[in-house]
C-alpha cells in the first residue's frame, strides 16, 4: 500500500498540470480515495466508522466518530461529510460536521470547520485518516465548549456557501 502511495506522489509531483488532470480524469483519483476508504477501515477501525451513501460513488463519504475520553466531549458522537474534487489529493476535500457539530470555538453551528489544514496547509500527503485524527486532536485540546465568537454574525456570511468558498482567518492554536 505505501509504496502505492508513493509512486502515486511521486509520479504526479513530477507530472506537468496537463497530466495530472488527464490521469485524475480517468479516475486515479477515485483509486486513491478507495485505498484511503479502505485505510479508515482497517486501521481505524475501533475510532472511525466510514459510510458511503453511494458506494459507486467516491466522491461522498461520512465519516463517524465519538469524542475522546477525558476530554469535554469524550462519549459525544460526531458525523463529518466529506466531498471530493477531481483534483483531490491536490486540492483539499471540503469537511464539514453534520448532524449535531460539536460546540467549539472552531466549529460554527451549521458544521463549518475553521481550520489550517482544510485550506491553506492542506498538502497531498494529507489523507482522509489524517484530517479526522486532527479534527479529533482539535477537539481533544478544547478546555471548553463554546462557539466561535462570530457564530451568529457569520451564518448570514456562510448561507449558500461550501466551506471551500469562505476565506478563512486563522488567528490562533488555541481554543
Amino acid at each position: 500500500y505505501q509504496r502505492r502511495v508513493l509512486f502515486f506522489f511521486f509520479f504526479f509531483f513530477q507530472a506537468e498540470d496537463g497530466i495530472r488532470d488527464f490521469c485524475l480524469s480517468r479516475g486515479l483519483g477515485d483509486v486513491y480515495k478507495r485505498q484511503e476508504y479502505e485505510d479508515v477501515r482497517t486501521n481505524y477501525k475501533d475510532m472511525l466508522t466510514l459510510n458511503l451513501p453511494n458506494p459507486a460513488d467516491f466522491r461522498l463519504a461520512t465519516i463517524s466518530f465519538k469524542g475522546a475520553e477525558g476530554t469535554v466531549y469524550a462519549g459525544e458522537e460526531f458525523t463529518l461529510q466529506f466531498r471530493y474534487t477531481d483534483k483531490y489529493p491536490f486540492e483539499s476535500p471540503e469537511v464539514m460536521f453534520i448532524n449535531k457539530p460539536p460546540i467549539h470555538p472552531h466549529v460554527y453551528s451549521n458544521g463549518f470547520i475553521c481550520l489550517s489544514i482544510l485550506d491553506s496547509d492542506w498538502t497531498p500527503s494529507m489523507t482522509t485518516a489524517k484530517v479526522c485524527l486532527s479534527i479529533l486532536s482539535m477537539l481533544s485540546s478544547c478546555k471548553k465548549k463554546e462557539p466561535p465568537a462570530n457564530d451568529k454574525s457569520s451564518m448570514a456570511y456562510f448561507k449558500g456557501k461550501s466551506p471551500k468558498q469562505v476565506t478563512w482567518l486563522f488567528e490562533d492554536d488555541k481554543c
